[in-house]
């Protein structure tokens, strides 16, 4: 039998692990929406918010695994529904966690298209401009091209 202590432990990370992914997949949403209007200083802010938020994740589920660990349990699914059965709300927040993490892996991947998308558009509009100013292509070590530097950098005299 599982001590009431650790019980009321992993129902407290499971109930925390689901507001932070919550809050995580309104960072993703948001981040969407900055990346199609293009407000690039607006997604820099954002980057660092979603990190913190990930890090904060991360150490949620590294404690879920320390409780389950001393607990002589797997960090799995079988473990926590095992655990939390006689916890159904808890049970229910599981189920939660579980769709939440789907949703934003699914949004995550969807947010990197469309950053890539973004990339090669931009790459092309600067392949366009070097061509009409005369500048040929050139390519660094991995391959990528990159505008030849004249030396001045844009808006000096």
């Amino acid at each position: 039998m599982t001590p009431q202590p650790e019980l009321q432990r992993l129902a407290t990370l499971i109930d925390t692990e689901a507001a932070l992914l919550r809050a995580f997949l309104a960072l993703l949403e948001r981040e969407e929406t900055l990346l199609i209007a293009g407000e690039a200083d607006a997604l820099l802010a954002l980057t660092q918010e979603k990190s913190q938020r990930h890090q904060q994740l991360q150490r949620v589920h590294n404690d879920r695994a320390l409780l389950l660990g001393r607990l002589r349990r797997p960090n799995d699914e079988a473990s926590i529904r095992e655990l939390c059965r006689p916890l159904p709300d808890t049970l229910a927040c599981w189920d939660e966690i579980r769709e939440l993490a789907r949703n934003a892996q699914h949004r995550n991947e969807s947010n990197g298209k469309l950053i890539v998308e973004r990339m090669q558009h931009n790459q092309s509009a600067l392949t366009v401009l070097l061509t009409a100013a005369g500048q040929p292509q050139l390519y660094n070590a991995a391959g990528m091209t990159r505008p030849r530097s004249s030396g001045r950098h844009l808006g000096s005299a």
